[in-house]
């Protein structure tokens, strides 16, 4: 069973898997392409990614690639937890700078699906999280952009320790919104 909730954004979704328990422990089918495409979900999964943090208050992101390498994501926790994030930057969308905030862990289950044409982050809120997460693109560094995690118009509300986030020179150095050229077109499909 596959339960699909909607979020404050169309195209962004929080997806629910059946759990069966036992004396063994829980099982779950994560996933599966007929049930996915039956549900609207019809993405063809290039590689899997595994990312591990070891402290909270990790921050990744907020990342996208262009085209014709865009990304749609499909985002779960195998360990932890995180503060999961899209931000439409699709050029004409009644979304355009709006964003969704989930949480994901280990206990809840959740899965957050982000299709391309979305900024994607994270923010981890326990030590030692692993995110595992499916991209139907290889990655392709030559096509990456981002947008400054901090960028005030967005007004983030990530959940950070008092000594701030753990994050990468790379991410620290990522523009604003305002200063990103156009990437993806909503009247074009959301890929440019």
């Amino acid at each position: 069973m596959l339960t699909i909730e909607p979020t404050a954004i169309a195209e962004v979704r929080l997806i629910s898997t059946c759990w069966h328990a036992d004396e063994r422990g829980v099982f779950s089918e994560v996933y599966s392409r007929s049930r996915w495409h039956a549900a609207g979900i019809s993405d063809d999964w290039f590689q899997d990614n595994h990312a591990v943090s070891a402290l909270a208050g990790t921050l990744r992101g907020l990342h996208f690639q262009r085209s014709p390498m865009a990304q749609a994501k499909l985002i779960r926790v195998v360990r932890g937890a995180i503060w999961d994030v899209a931000v439409d930057i699709r050029i004409g969308s009644p979304w355009f700078g709006r964003w969704v905030g989930n949480e994901l862990s280990a206990a809840n289950r959740h899965q957050l699906y982000v299709p391309a044409g979305f900024a994607h982050g994270y923010c981890t809120l326990e030590p030692d999280t692993e995110v595992f997460y499916k991209v139907d693109a290889p990655y392709a560094g030559e096509t990456e952009g981002g947008i400054a995690w901090n960028d005030p118009t967005l007004a983030l509300p990530w959940p950070l320790p008092p000594s701030g986030p753990v994050i990468s020179d790379k991410d620290r150095k990522l523009p604003r919104l305002a200063d990103l050229p156009p990437c993806f077109d909503y009247r074009q499909g959301g890929v440019r």
